[in-house]
């Protein structure tokens, strides 16, 4: 998980004026110092070259013990580093945010630039600074210019690199209770690369489908997802797809036919198959996907039922990010263990295992988002202690299950080959 520290930022600077050399200092609400940044490579486009500063509106100590612990000097690699990325901000006063949220009613948004600062330190892992509320000063002429190449170098490099931080950090034990951040195997790897390849195609698919609607035109998905694909090619230096020969294209045809008939088969004969465990009334699903469904209903019809949560609310609202998070996992753990249908078919072997774990591994960032809710909601005294309390305990046991099921996985992929 990352730390992030933006609401106890006092102000900030940035220097980028050395090629890939990142320094700045950060002044922290409840220090005396300045924290000192000594980072590894170059931002994005927008910012790389300059000198810039950025200060907090209205800084606040947070959560308890958010700082502690912080190295003094951030030493590491820069991540994603921009001061023009699109987000949905309030559009109404913090205080007026903060009731219409009470409320259970929606608030007003408008589209936004957002400062994002994040880095990969040696000391305290992925660090981000996340806000559309800063007031920015950014030098007018930069010292050196970064060429389209050089900021698609820039981007693809970022994955690896925090992959990269994970496994040093992993490795020194310097990750002290987060180790299951860290991929384990250069086939964990590989398929945390590609699960980041995609979340990045499906959120600028998303964006621009979102621009498109401001704008009031109606989006083209199937255009719009090409050339986003094509654009990624790009800027990874991939070269175009060939277009399949005739007989290619004869025997793709015929093999998306035979999966889909047997994908129908699978789902009629899955209508048989039983989980071996008890205490489960539907045994087509894993018990663990079953108890996170039940999980969500109950949450579901408990906060519309009692009145906390509307239609109408963002999903910055506190119990829309429980909905959300334990909804959202419920998927994700469908995905990851849908071809489990008994005992015998866990761990599974290794063609499979990759994209079980990156599934898993979304199911726990999911309900960690669902548990940092709830403590929003303790802060903000939503919803009643007792149904917290209750809805925390279940979170957290699955999220423990969770983290058992990712070993596990992990595991497999760790075995040399034939003996998965």
């Amino acid at each position: 998980m990352a730390r992030r520290i933006d609401e106890q930022i006092i102000r900030g600077e940035i220097d980028n004026r050395v090629r890939g050399r990142v320094t700045g200092r950060l002044w922290l609400f409840g220090r005396t110092e300045p924290v000192e940044l000594d980072l590894e490579g170059d931002p994005w486009r927008d910012v790389a070259g300059h000198l810039f500063t950025f200060t907090n509106p209205a800084p606040r100590a947070g959560r308890p013990g958010a700082l502690d612990g912080l190295s003094p000097v951030q030493r590491g690699r820069v991540g994603d580093m921009t001061a023009s990325r699109r987000v949905k901000v309030p559009d109404c006063s913090p205080e007026e945010l903060k009731a219409l949220l009470a409320a259970g009613r929606p608030f007003p948004w408008r589209w936004g630039n957002c400062l994002y600062l994040e880095w990969h330190g040696d000391a305290d892992g992925r660090v981000v600074i996340e806000s559309a509320s800063y007031r920015i000063e950014i030098a007018p002429d930069p010292a050196w210019t970064m060429t389209d190449g050089e900021e698609r170098s820039r981007r693809a490099a970022n994955q690896r690199s925090a992959l990269d931080s994970l496994e040093r950090m992993a490795s020194s034990g310097a990750l002290a209770g987060e180790e299951d951040d860290a991929p384990a195997s250069d086939a964990e790897a590989a398929a945390d690369a590609e699960q980041a390849r995609i979340d990045l195609l499906i959120d600028r698919v998303e964006a621009r489908i979102a621009r498109a609607i401001e704008a009031g035109e109606e989006p083209d998905f199937e255009r719009i997802m090409e050339e986003e694909r094509a654009r990624l090619r790009r800027e990874r230096g991939e070269p175009e797809p060939e277009p399949p020969a005739s007989e290619e294209a004869a025997e793709q045809a015929e093999w998306i036919q035979e999966m889909n008939a047997a994908a129908e088969n699978a789902l009629r004969d899955g209508e048989t198959d039983r989980w071996k465990s008890e205490g489960y009334a539907d045994d087509r699903w894993h018990p663990l996907v079953q108890r996170c469904h039940a999980l969500t209903l109950r949450v579901r019809a408990d906060v519309r039922a009692r009145g906390w949560l509307g239609d109408g609310e963002g999903p910055e609202h506190p119990l829309r990010m429980v909905l959300n998070g334990v909804m959202i996992a419920g998927g994700k753990l469908a995905g990851a263990l849908g071809r489990v249908c008994d005992a015998s078919d866990w761990p599974p072997d290794a063609l499979f295992a990759g994209s079980a774990l990156t599934r898993l591994k979304k199911a726990r960032e999911h309900l960690r988002d669902a548990l940092a809710g709830l403590d929003a909601a303790d802060e903000q005294d939503l919803a009643d202690a007792d149904w917290r309390r209750e809805a925390r305990g279940e979170t957290a046991e699955i999220l423990d299950e969770v983290v058992r099921l990712i070993g596990e996985v992990r595991a497999v992929l760790r075995l040399p080959d034939g003996e998965a």
